[in-house]
């Protein structure tokens, strides 16, 4: 029932209706007419209030949206079920072809393109995905499950959980960037799951796209990574998710980029999706069978506690029902049973609560405390654990630690090393990819992960949540193989893309550091060196790249394999302006003086201490200590001369990312919500000279 309008336009369902107001509306509903109203997902109401198809429920009720779109109302069965992964190599476009897919579905608006899965603040601030993601719609009848992974080989262990809960993926690769290194990584992972992918050509109206090269270049990585006949005979379709069209033929692209369509046309994804994707297998009778779900994401939620995401391996499960969580180890005593507080499921951009779950679905249950990454949830009768993904070892490690600069504790609220200890540990839980262990003294922690750039989000995380910290340089895991007595480190694939003209010095700085070139391919306006480098040699490598290629380089890499230590490699780096003194302002005075000497790092104004990194040396690698402080003398004799205007070059504040590959062994970042400062790791200048004896190295065992 609408009251206080003045309808002028209606189209009926299934067609959108268009309801075009002169005022708000006052909509009025009952319980009995919810049941038999069925609203349109791609409903709008155009006036003086718009309503989005997502919020839809402020209007009619929740009860509508939830009796529409509710997987046990509908009678959905395992056959209608379909699981697929979204992979790529980074910012070719994963997130965008998921926003397009919910438009499709009309569960989001026809408005541009926001990356919505990105829902983390710095993954909006970033531009990139961070955390895989699940969302859900229905098409043609089917539920359809996608999950959004990072596209960062940094964040590789989000991308080998996931693919435990998919029956395949869809590859999306840039129509004229081509297979790079994250894209060879995430196939490889799929491809030994026996998966059998779906190809994704995006953005194909770029002027510089390449359909015909790349695929060539596609079906080459395919063989190299020995797929099967079956994984080798792979769909490809055409797609600009920007614009929010896709089609199985080139002619069809070519008419889109000439006539871009006003709404979302993802259709024939979607039906290559029906055709190529498997619909989940169950074991046994859904009925007979036991319930069995293994842990691959934990979302807290501050009224339901933890929600443990997975797919439903076998059985039924419903709200109320009892249940137990198993360690990934077979046999573990130590088990928790629980009921079943809530069952939720994903849908566009919301999550609804359901009554039951079934085999091959993907859902979040409530109830259980002590469950995290990798525990089986199964029915009291189960003994045995799920077999579970086994991620790839960590290959950096960093120290974290109390901040015991003479600054400490003027920024931050979090400070102690329970708080740090604690806060790591909560994040190995759900990060199955970071290892965290006693570090060298009681107020330290060793946290190893897969690269600089999955450390740094941690920082910056940690950061914001209050936390002051003294992090160490990233330093590299070596194994011992006491078979062939040898020690192994890992060595990566880097892929640099650079201007024809600057190549030289790339091919030059990347030999010294111990990497070897693979290829040289020249794509459209650049050119592409691909290398195998030891990671010890893309440490503090990314601001070299910058300054060497004015910015116009890009530079991405991903594990490897491990292979024999390669050696000392030599690093470029001047040596550090050490401040000395009492801990005070600076002044523009003293700046002026140490100029000269180098580069600085501080501004005017600024509180520095003594063993504080206060500018790099233009002489050599040896430290100079300096006076930041120092104020002019003032005395009572007049004189003619005026003072000197002090004109100093502009300083860039610190990003943490460029700090962690600016220090070297011996020196820290001190980061605090407000400041990432560098340091010495030993402040007193007399006990530096007796330590500077013994050198660090970069990196360490595992």
């Amino acid at each position: 029932m609408i009251q206080g309008m003045k309808l002028v336009n209606l189209r009926l369902y299934p067609k959108n209706i268009n309801l075009q107001l002169t005022k708000p509306p006052i909509i009025k509903c009952w319980q009995r007419q919810i049941s038999r109203i069925a609203i349109h997902p791609q409903t709008r109401i155009f006036g003086s209030r718009i309503c989005q198809p997502a919020r839809i429920d402020n209007l009619v009720g929740k009860a509508t949206i939830n009796r529409f779109y509710s997987s046990v109302n509908a009678g959905h069965s395992i056959e209608k079920i379909r699981n697929v992964g979204i992979i790529a190599h980074v910012d070719h476009g994963k997130t965008t072809l998921v926003d397009s897919l919910l438009k499709h579905s009309g569960l989001l608006g026809n408005g541009p393109n926001v990356c919505v899965m990105d829902s983390n603040e710095l993954e909006k601030e970033r531009g990139m995905t961070i955390l895989s993601k699940v969302t859900s719609f229905m098409y043609k009848g089917n539920r359809i499950n996608i999950v959004d992974t990072p596209g960062h080989a940094d964040f590789g262990g989000e991308v080998e959980r996931i693919l435990s809960m998919v029956d395949s993926v869809v590859l999306v690769t840039d129509a004229t960037e081509g297979p790079m290194a994250q894209t060879k990584f995430v196939l490889t992972k799929a491809l030994q799951r026996d998966l059998n992918p779906i190809v994704v050509l995006n953005k194909i109206d770029r002027p510089t796209s390449r359909p015909d090269e790349v695929d060539s270049e596609l079906l080459d990585l395919f063989m190299g990574l020995d797929a099967t006949d079956k994984q080798l005979d792979y769909p490809i379709l055409y797609a600009s998710a920007k614009q929010g069209w896709c089609t199985k033929s080139l002619a069809d692209a070519q008419e889109y980029i000439k006539n871009p369509p006003s709404d979302s046309q993802m259709g024939s994804l979607l039906d290559t999706i029906l055709e190529y994707v498997p619909h989940p297998e169950s074991v046994g009778d859904l009925d007979s069978e036991p319930f069995r779900m293994l842990v691959t994401q934990i979302e807290p939620n501050s009224y339901l506690g933890k929600c443990y995401l997975g797919k439903i391996q076998s059985g039924r499960v419903r709200v109320g029902d009892q249940i137990k969580a198993l360690k990934p180890e077979s046999g573990s005593n130590n088990q928790e049973v629980s009921k079943i507080t809530k069952i939720l499921l994903k849908r566009g951009l919301l999550t609804e609560e359901i009554e039951e779950g079934i085999a091959g679905d993907i859902v979040l249950v409530s109830g259980l405390k002590s469950a995290s990454i990798n525990y089986t949830l199964c029915s009291p009768s189960v003994t045995e654990p799920l077999p579970f993904v086994a991620v790839d070892p960590p290959t950096v490690s960093m120290s974290f630690g109390v901040n015991d600069s003479p600054l400490a504790g003027r920024e931050g609220t979090q400070l102690t090393s329970s708080l740090i200890r604690d806060r790591l540990l909560k994040e190995a839980e759900t990060n199955v990819a970071l290892n965290v262990v006693s570090g060298n003294s009681s107020e330290s922690f060793e946290v190893r992960g897969r690269g600089e750039l999955q450390l740094s989000i941690l920082i910056e995380t940690m950061r914001r949540e209050g936390f002051e910290l003294s992090v160490s340089p990233p330093r590299v895991l070596l194994h011992k193989d006491s078979e062939k007595n040898l020690v192994e480190e890992p060595v990566e694939e880097a892929v640099v893309d650079v201007d024809a003209e600057m190549a030289g010095i790339v091919i030059e700085k990347l030999t010294k550091r111990k990497g070897e070139m693979k290829k040289y391919l020249e794509v459209a306006d650049k050119v592409r060196l691909v290398f195998e480098i030891p990671t010890r040699g893309l440490l503090g490598y990314i601001s070299e790249l910058k300054n060497d290629t004015r910015g116009t380089g890009a530079l991405t890499h991903s594990f490897l394999r491990y292979e024999e230590y390669k050696g000392p490699i030599e690093k470029a780096r001047k040596g550090p302006l050490v401040a000395t003194g009492p801990v005070g302002t600076c002044t523009s005075y003293a700046l002026n003086l140490i100029e000269p000497r180098g580069k600085l790092f501080i501004r005017p104004g600024e509180v520095v201490y003594p063993g504080m990194i206060v500018g790099e040396y233009n002489k050599d690698s040896n430290d100079l200590e300096v006076n930041p402080t120092k104020a002019k003398q003032l005395t009572n004799i007049r004189t003619v001369h005026k003072d000197e205007r002090v004109q100093l070059t502009p300083v860039q504040p610190w990003t943490l990312e460029e700090a962690i590959a600016y220090v070297n062994p011996g020196e820290k970042i001190e980061v605090t919500p407000t400041q990432i400062r560098l340091r010495k790791q030993e402040l007193d200048s007399s006990k530096r000279k007796l330590l500077s004896r013994k050198k660090g190295g970069d990196f360490d065992f595992y």
